[in-house]
């Protein structure tokens, strides 16, 4: 495996990239691999609110700044809200990979990743009717092997680590490069305004921060970012981000980010087919 830094290069003479993503977790997580979350009502409704309640609220606010977005979704989730799923296809965002009910990669053995993604496969090909092309992590991080995995399940990028603030290409031994979207904590609203008791994770004290300073936050990465003519993704949580006062954060979170003219907002897989193209490799996987 060979990493290959690449020079910023977007189309249309943009400036900067930004590849709004959320990552629709529902209830999934270790508490459901563990089956202790079928003892705690509360945790499972913490989560099943974000494809239940918030994930409507935020494809209407997408609409109204006509934004595209990239939902990373665990195949459970997609086969619990099949509906709520495939709305999202529909009103022309893109849904990637994101294990089968938020496996850590890290933990799993060559055979059990490669039944999570046949699973999760089978599950869009199902509800969906289509395979995806992208894929994020479930736990930030991932087993030696599963960089191969992905290539054999036709996906052309992951957005998964956080190495770089430009897309880089990850050279297998197909010769055909993964490309890598690398995020930031600092653009996760876990990190900012979760509240969760139980389980506690991420680990650490309970937290919510101050809306405004939040706010302020993301538009400083944002500006930042732009700036230098940079990629930039977020880690946004329906289930954190899509209750009322805190989608005012993100409306104004949008208005900041269309204030700008130099930015080509795009959805995970157009950036990584770009980056290909412009790269020499042929996109069909």
């Amino acid at each position: 495996m060979r990493i290959e830094r690449l020079e910023p290069l977007w189309p249309n003479s943009k400036k900067g990239c930004m590849a709004l993503a959320f990552d629709l977790d529902g209830p999934t997580g270790d508490a459901m691999l563990n089956h202790s979350i079928w003892c705690n009502p509360e945790y499972f409704s913490f989560g099943g609110y974000g494809p239940f309640r918030a994930l409507g609220r935020l494809l209407d606010l997408l609409d109204d700044f006509t934004l595209p977005a990239t939902f990373f979704v665990p195949a459970w989730v997609i086969k619990t809200w099949p509906n709520q799923c495939k709305e999202i296809v529909e009103r022309g965002h893109e849904i990637g990979y994101h294990g089968y009910k938020h496996e850590s990669f890290f933990t799993l053995d060559r055979e059990q990743q490669f039944r999570v993604m046949e699973k999760s496969q089978h599950i869009f090909w199902k509800y969906l009717g289509q395979q995806a092309k992208g894929f994020r992590t479930p736990s930030g991080d991932w087993h030696k092997d599963t960089l191969s995995i992905l290539s054999d399940f036709g996906v052309i990028y992951s957005s998964s680590m956080r190495g770089d603030d430009r897309p880089y290409l990850i050279h297998l031994n197909n010769n055909h490069p993964l490309v890598e979207l690398p995020g930031k904590w600092e653009l996760d609203d876990y990190s900012s305004i979760a509240y969760t008791r139980n389980p506690n994770f991420p680990a650490g004290l309970d937290r919510t921060a101050s809306y405004r300073l939040t706010l302020e936050n993301w538009c400083f990465e944002f500006d930042g970012a732009m700036d230098e003519g940079l990629f930039l993704t977020t880690l946004f949580h329906p289930k954190i981000i899509g209750k009322p006062g805190r989608l005012i954060i993100l409306e104004k979170y949008f208005e900041h980010i269309c204030g700008r003219n130099d930015v080509w907002f795009a959805k995970g897989k157009n950036v990584a087919e770009w980056v290909l193209k412009a790269r020499g490799y042929n996109n069909e996987r």
